[in-house]
């Protein structure tokens, strides 16, 4: 039955892939949280389950921002709704268990055993919810000798020899933030989706585990087969990639202004000769051939570098991606919002809050022609909809809501 209190959402011509989805969301960081919001944005209504005893710490504002909200949160929470349940109290595991028997998928991503001393693993859901699909999201997953590892996103490109394939030849194995934790969110959801259409099948759930340092070494199945076949580890390569060149970032007119150029055969490289206005690279014998070419990048790279650093980077993408050459601003947050071609798409759309402010969003990565999706609604409160989740979802009366507040059980 309908609502008064019932979250609304704009009105679509259909509904989206996963209306009607509910996800009880006990995520925290980032990977987690990003594979839940991305469930949101497919149209699941996810149900963040977070306490003011120990809130999630994105949600705390960070200073180097200079805002009061914190970036990081709002990323991966808008479209969610936010329920205060307690977990450390008995009482609030059984609201958490009464949420998961009227959801389709759970997400979390505790450290492993969290759950299990919580009384919330999936053995136990399951006997909330015989069909539930339940995913959890951890550094090194929830079996084997590491499983209680800690871990962050520079540690999961690291463990999963991602950051060591990653750098400048005579430099240290690279970082990976955001990526990592990103990636992560992204195969999860993947996988948390495949298991829910099989549940839609069979009628069976399941439990998906998924291991950030293990997405990490997904992404180095080729240095893994290199290594296999001829007993040696490729090394970190800057921006080569083999037997292409030019290859590289180069500077442009003004301050951190850089673009990026990949020649891949004989015709590209002569429309970016005749692009730049140096005809006589065509001639120079260092770069007559596409194998010349990558045995002397580096005088390549300091002649289109001398040529770049004189004009404007956009002014420079457009005329090359005119003459067939594959180029491309390197491009910075100030400039992704502000980008002419992703707010036509729709991809950075500014959203106002329920006070008049503003801030610029990013939207779903891929595009339907039947059942678009988008940000609709604003970062949520802390316990902003435990009205509806307490009294619309669970049917509780008033005065047990209040009273378990009042024994910060619902806190």
């Amino acid at each position: 039955m309908a609502r008064s209190d019932t979250p609304q959402r704009a009105p679509s011509r259909a509904l989206k892939p996963l209306e009607g989805v509910r996800v009880a969301d006990f995520t925290l960081h980032a990977a987690g949280p990003f594979c839940a919001h991305l469930l949101s944005l497919l149209g699941a209504e996810v149900i963040k389950i977070e306490t003011a005893g120990r809130p999630d710490i994105f949600r705390k504002p960070h200073p180097v921002y200079g805002r009061m909200g914190a970036a990081t949160y709002d990323q991966v929470a808008s479209n969610k709704l936010s329920v205060q349940i307690n977990l450390k109290e008995a009482r609030g595991v059984e609201l958490a268990k009464r949420l998961v028997a009227v959801s389709d998928i759970v997400a979390e991503s505790f450290r492993p055993g969290v759950m299990d001393r919580l009384g919330l693993n999936y053995e136990a859901l399951k006997a909330v919810k015989e069909d539930i699909v339940m995913v959890s999201v951890s550094a090194s997953g929830q079996t084997g000798p590491e499983r209680g590892y800690a871990g962050y996103a520079p540690l999961f490109g690291a463990a999963g020899g991602l950051g060591t394939l990653t750098g400048y030849e005579d430099g240290p194995p690279t970082e990976i933030r955001h990526v990592m934790d990103h990636s992560t969110g992204l195969a999860a959801a993947m996988a948390v989706l495949a298991a829910y259409l099989h549940k839609k099948r069979t009628g069976r759930g399941q439990h998906v585990d998924v291991a950030a340092r293990e997405v990490a070494c997904s992404f180095i199945g080729d240095a893994l087969l290199r290594y296999a076949a001829g007993g040696v580890a490729p090394r970190r390569a800057g921006n080569d990639a083999p037997g292409l060149a030019p290859h590289n970032v180069y500077p442009c007119a003004g301050e951190e202004q850089w673009l990026s150029i990949v020649v891949s055969n004989d015709e590209e490289w002569r429309a970016l000769a005749q692009a730049s206005g140096h005809a006589d690279w065509l001639t120079d014998a260092r770069f007559a051939s596409r194998s010349a070419r990558w045995t002397h990048r580096r005088e390549l790279d300091r002649l289109i570098g001398a040529w770049t650093r004189t004009a404007a980077r956009d002014d420079l993408a457009r005329r090359l991606q005119a003459a067939g050459v594959a180029a491309f601003p390197s491009c910075t947050a100030a400039d992704i919002a502000n980008e002419p071609h992703l707010r036509e798409r729709g991809t950075i759309t500014t959203m106002t809050g329920p006070e008049g402010e503003t801030r610029n969003v990013v939207g779903p990565p891929w595009r339907f022609s039947r059942t678009p999706a988008a940000i609709e609604r604003w970062t949520p409160k802390l316990g902003e909809h435990n009205e509806y989740v307490f009294d619309g979802l669970l049917g509780m009366s008033k005065s047990d809501i209040a009273a378990l507040m009042e024994a910060k059980v619902i806190y």
